[in-house]
């Protein structure tokens, strides 16, 4: 708060607020302030402060007299005196100072610190004084006042009365006294719950309020409430002016800052607010980041912690916390004070519970005619017995409700976290290999734990799996194989152990809500401890000190001894013992972590989670303020480089082992999670050091000024009718321009999805990503060094031209895989697209003569019917976003005698993204030749840059099958026993497509319809042996042989609908349309015993053919056989015109 000045206009009342250090290794210690005023009685500083008071009303009248009338008016308003609440008259007023008496403790001990230090204060403004001298009082509590033992409580003396403090037991969540019904009542129960998402997902989370105890609560609770994790980043509830350069801070953290006297939202300059939570405490509003997902049965939890404050009576919205009041002030009707030993001692007996039914009906009595009886003020500020009873009762209430509160939340983590043990990944065979190859050992399998979770609950998992305290928890468990688990999560795992016991649910997985059970068990020790101390310090006693110094002296603090107080005196064995036993306390903890491991290792994996030292971010030096920064500097080149690594291990591992064109096996909603994680470390990179912003995202605003900058200098577009192979005129007369930041920039601006800036910004970075431009459209915007210099303090990371580089080259290593993530994720947008009908090179001349139209079909939906213009052999076109494309309608509508081609392909080209997909065909196009087809089904595949003429290789439209003549047929029968196995792996394909989750599931038709596909796996089986007596062996097609049994009911009205159906899409059409109805209809398993028993099937194929093969045929049925268990939804481009 600082030093302070006040008159006896102003509030004189006595604050109290804390704070909280946190060390290197993230232990913390906790002070406790309690601020009061005293009169001042030098001359000299009543003088001079009467003399600042004159100087500053002159240089006031001076401002306002240079200002315009309309500036003079806005300050009419403004105290004459700036922070002061009226004028000060040396002759008139009393001048008052602030003192401040604090406590440090090692644990967050605060009802007691806040009532020793309050007894103390009372102390000074009695008028009586103290028994013993205040030394006594604070030597006391220094030397001879122990930490209670674990899951025992403690009573030790004040100036006025006894004071109980206590610790949780080892079964037990940790201590947290601070009093979270307070935190949930100032900002509602919604609101809580959205600020300890962001914590829980490692926002920046920024607390704002006129009231340092506020700040200090709303922190405490939100760090109490993470429990089995650990807040990893900055923790600094309190952040003193001089510390606000750690608002740039490119790193998630919990701060806290005062608000000043009418300042405002709009004053702060936040260069972070991507990813901000602002907690305006006072004002009750928590603005979280944008798409911020749902804690896991969201409603459920609110509901509960609703009901859990109605039992104690606290109010549920945010609002003014009505507490007890503890000034000297009181206006409870009470009896005189008893001050009596006698008294006391009943009342200490009462809490120890050594009181038998006669003493307490009689204390009993004694209270109820102390609170009937009128007896006003209390002598010398000092509490009434009712008065002592009510504080004792609220303190238990508050105690109490922590605990259910907690228990609340720590029964969510466990039910969702109950058999995280099970994806534990235990690779390394000691700690060392497992410290040196940290960073590239993954130590829990993420996508398998989603795998299993309610849909509902993992966007917030996704995302809560990659922060710093998942990880960190994880490592702490890999860690356990060497060494003694952390007391947290140790207390974590022996709950759900005990969970496991009593568990009657044996669906592991299942995702309803249960309430927590265990609320008033846990109150109830807590409940025990606070009513009946265990152990009781030693009374405050005399010292050897120096006679008549510190007398006392009313309403002011006397000068202490500071010889007294510097050491502790061996006054007797027992405070001998108890200083004897704090010393070595951090001995015994330091050997018990020596067990299984070293504790340098330990230590050394404490300093690798967290980067930075709390220590140095303190010092305000301009010096550590310059190394700060490197080291943020320093920590978002590490992370970038990190992240980078991360995405393509993930990406490039899977797509190894993908099957066609299959999608890797990493779920659509991890890779999100990846790319937002990547989008936050580009927030907080380009905000870090920022000193001129636009809106709320600090990259936007950088390209919004570049484009500015731009806007000035760059010459005037070549005109629409230009040949440049980077504009596109489209039918509509708009022009496209390909491949620049600031064409990129102008299409996400046009989008019609109504983005914010930072919707803008991270749109912008998905369609960088997805074209495989992200690090050279950043390296162009870092060019232009004037604007990056206007923009960006000297200590900004984006000035640090080494860690720039080394940046861009980490994010240029994303362009060796394929993304999709613009594509899948802004899926309203209208996208323009190009395609190009390629047919063979030799006919080429043949396209003259045909009118040949496309549908362009994917994840999303489908073009439509698009005619390809006269005399050309390309369109372009503009549609709804059709996702990632899967196949190609292509037809023609056979005018003319002429009206045949040969095609080679078709390439569809994304103009926006710069995708290209080949449409492999390789057939003919028209009546009488090849299979007489007017139209085809193409199966597509998405081609790198520069790989067209690898494309379709192995997802593509499948080649023609010519039939077997007869000096292949010898060749053929040497090649059954590989087109069985053909016929299995396509088959297990389609299993494993099944039985991976929905979001990971490739392609369904590339699978069916494509290359290595169960239909030309099945034409192959069908074509083995066929034998054919055509003149000049002609192709013969499987349809021809289908078409000629009559089988079953079904397989007629089949084969009978495909014939009608008025689409021309050949036999090759028919017989693909054929096989996938009867996957479709659980039908094709049934069939193929059928046509093998046919008599024209003798007739038909070779005695070696796999169709007469009556093992081979079972085995093919079996195999088929298992698809039966599936649902197969086929794409309206395959059964389009069957009414099946």
């Amino acid at each position: 708060m600082g030093l302070s000045f006040r008159t006896q206009a102003d509030r004189l009342d006595p604050q109290f607020h804390s704070f909280t250090m946190s060390s290197d290794d993230g232990t913390r210690s906790y002070g406790f302030v309690h601020t009061f005023y005293e009169e001042v009685t030098s001359p000299q500083i009543i003088t001079a402060m009467y003399t600042l008071y004159q100087m500053h009303h002159v240089d006031m009248d001076s401002l306002v007299s240079s200002l315009d009338e309309s500036d003079a008016e806005s300050l009419a308003g403004v105290p004459v005196c700036l922070g002061c609440a009226g004028s000060f008259d040396a002759a008139r007023d009393t001048l008052y100072v602030s003192k401040a008496l604090c406590l440090l403790t090692p644990l967050p001990f605060l009802q007691a610190s806040r009532q020793f230090l309050s007894q103390l204060h009372q102390a000074v403004t009695s008028h009586t004084a103290p028994p013993l001298p205040l030394e006594s009082y604070i030597h006391n509590i220094l030397y001879e006042v122990p930490l209670p033992p674990p899951g025992r409580s403690l009573r030790f003396h004040g100036v006025q009365g006894p004071i109980m403090c206590q610790r949780p037991g080892p079964g037990e969540l940790p201590l947290g006294e601070y009093p979270l019904g307070e935190a949930f009542s100032l900002l509602g129960v919604d609101n809580m719950v959205q600020l300890l998402t962001c914590a829980f997902l490692e926002t920046q989370v920024l607390l704002y309020s006129q009231d340092y105890q506020r700040l200090m609560t709303v922190a405490e609770g939100v760090t109490t409430l993470l429990f089995p994790f650990q807040w990893q980043h900055i923790y600094l509830p309190i952040v003193s002016t001089p510390l606000h350069h750690l608002l740039d801070a490119p790193v998630p953290f919990l701060m806290g800052i005062q608000r000043r006297d009418g300042a405002q939202r709009t004053s702060l300059h936040l260069p972070h607010e991507a990813n901000l939570c602002f907690v305006d405490i006072d004002n009750h509003c928590v603005e979280a980041p944008e798409d911020l997902p749902l804690f896991p049965h969201q409603t459920e939890l609110i509901q509960e912690l609703t009901e859990v404050l109605l039992r104690f009576g606290l109010p549920l919205q945010g609002g003014v916390i009505t507490k007890p009041t503890t000034t000297t002030s009181t206006t409870t009707s009470t009896s005189p004070r008893m001050s009596s030993l006698v008294l006391e001692d009943l009342m200490e007996d009462r809490r120890n519970g050594n009181l038998g039914g006669e003493e307490l009906a009689v204390l009993e009595r004694l209270q109820a005619l102390a609170r009937r009886c009128e007896g006003g003020k209390m002598p010398d500020g000092g509490k009434t017995l009712g008065h002592v009873f009510e504080e004792e009762e609220e303190e238990l209430k508050a105690a109490k409700l922590n605990i259910q509160l907690r228990e609340v939340f720590a029964g969510r983590f466990a039910a969702m976290f109950g058999r995280y043990e099970e994806f534990v990944i235990h690779s390394a065979l000691d700690l060392d290999s497992w410290l040196s190859n940290r960073e590239g050992t993954f130590s829990f399998d993420k996508g398998s734990f989603l795998s299993v979770q309610p849909a509902t609950h993992l966007r917030f998992l996704s995302r809560f799996l990659e922060t710093s305290m998942f990880s960190s928890f994880v490592d702490g468990k890999v860690i356990s194989r060497w060494a003694d688990r952390e007391p947290m999560q140790q207390l974590f795992d022996n709950r759900l152990e005990k969970e496991r016991l009593y568990d009657t649910d044996k669906d592991s997985h299942n995702c309803h809500y249960r309430k927590c059970t265990a609320l008033f068990e846990s109150a109830q020790a807590t409940e025990h401890r606070l009513l009946k101390a265990d152990h009781t310090a030693i009374h405050p006693h005399l010292l050897d000190m120096r006679i008549g110094q510190g007398r006392h002296q009313p309403g002011y603090f006397p000068k202490l001894q500071a010889d007294v107080l510097a050491q502790g005196q061996n006054t007797n064995k027992w405070s001998s013992r108890v200083t004897a036993s704090r010393r070595t306390e951090p001995k015994r903890s330091a050997m018990a972590d020596h067990s299984g491991v070293d504790n340098e290792q330990r230590q050394k994996h404490t300093f690798m989670r967290r980067s930075l030292r709390q220590s140095k971010l303190l010092d305000p030096s301009p010096q550590a303020i310059t190394q700060t920064h490197r080291e943020f500097a320093d920590g978002l080149l590490s992370e970038c480089r990190l992240k980078t690594k991360r995405m393509l291990m993930e990406r490039m591992g899977r797509e190894s082992v993908e099957l066609g064109q299959g999608e890797a096996n990493i779920t659509g909603l991890q890779e999100n999670t990846l790319i937002h994680g990547l989008c936050d470390l580009l927030e907080r990179t380009w905000g870090h050091g920022l000193q001129l912003k636009q809106g709320k995202s600090a990259l936007w605003s950088h390209l919004l000024h570049y484009q500015a900058a731009q806007g000035k200098t760059e010459a005037p577009a070549e005109s629409p009718g230009s040949n440049s192979s980077d504009q596109r005129l489209f039918d509509d007369g708009a022009l496209l321009l390909r491949g620049s930041l600031i064409q990129d920039m102008r299409f996400i601006q046009t989008m019609s999805e109504g983005l914010s800036e930072v919707g803008q910004a991270r749109a912008w970075i998905h369609l960088a990503l997805e074209k495989k431009m992200l690090s050279q459209h950043l390296k162009e915007l870092l060019t232009n060094q004037e604007l990056l210099r206007q923009l960006y303090k000297p200590h900004a990371f984006l000035l640090c031209e080494e860690e720039r580089e080394q940046f861009l080259f980490h994010l240029l290593s994303l362009n060796t895989v394929d993304y999709l993530c613009f594509t899948r994720v802004f899926t309203s947008i209208s996208i323009p697209y190009r395609v190009v009908i390629i047919p063979m090179k030799k006919l080429s001349i043949a396209m003259a003569t045909v009118n040949p139209w496309v549908c362009v079909s994917g994840e999303l939906g489908d073009s439509g019917v698009r005619q390809i213009p006269k005399n050309t052999q390309e369109i372009f076109f503009q549609c709804k976003n059709l996702g990632r494309l899967s196949t190609l309608q292509l037809g023609q509508e056979n005018s003319g005698l002429l009206a045949k081609c040969l095609i080679d392909c078709v390439m569809v080209y994304n103009e926006i993204t710069g995708h290209t997909y080949k449409f492999p065909c390789g057939r003919w196009l028209g009546k009488g030749v090849g299979d007489g087809s007017l139209e085809r089904v193409l199966i597509g595949q998405l081609v790198s840059p520069g790989g067209e003429d690898d494309a379709g290789r192995w997802t593509g439209t499948p080649p023609e099958l010519a039939s077997p003549s007869q000096s292949v047929r010898t060749v053929l029968g040497s090649l059954g026993s590989r087109i069985q196995e053909d016929m299995r792996e396509a088959a297990n394909n389609l299993v494993k497509h099944f039985h991976k989750p929905e979001q990971e599931r490739g392609n369904l038709t590339v699978l069916l319809c494509g290359e290595g596909g169960l239909v030309l796996s099945l034409e192959k089986f069908l074509l083995h042996g066929f034998r054919s007596n055509r003149l000049f062996q002609r192709n013969v097609f499987v349809w021809d042989f289908v078409g000629m049994v009559h089988l079953v009911t079904r397989c007629v009205t089949t084969s009978t609908a495909i014939n009608a159906s008025p689409r021309n899409i050949g036999k090759e059409g028919k017989f693909q349309l054929f096989v996938c109805l009867g996957i479709r209809d659980r039908l094709l398993s049934q069939w193929l015993p059928l046509l093998a028993e046919c008599p024209l099937t003798a007739r038909t194929y070779d005695e070696g053919a796999l169709l007469r093969d009556r093992a081979a045929v079972h085995s093919l049925s079996r195999i088929l056989h298992t698809l039966n268990d599936f649902t197969v939804t086929l794409e309206m481009a395959l059964v389009k015109g069957v009414d099946l």
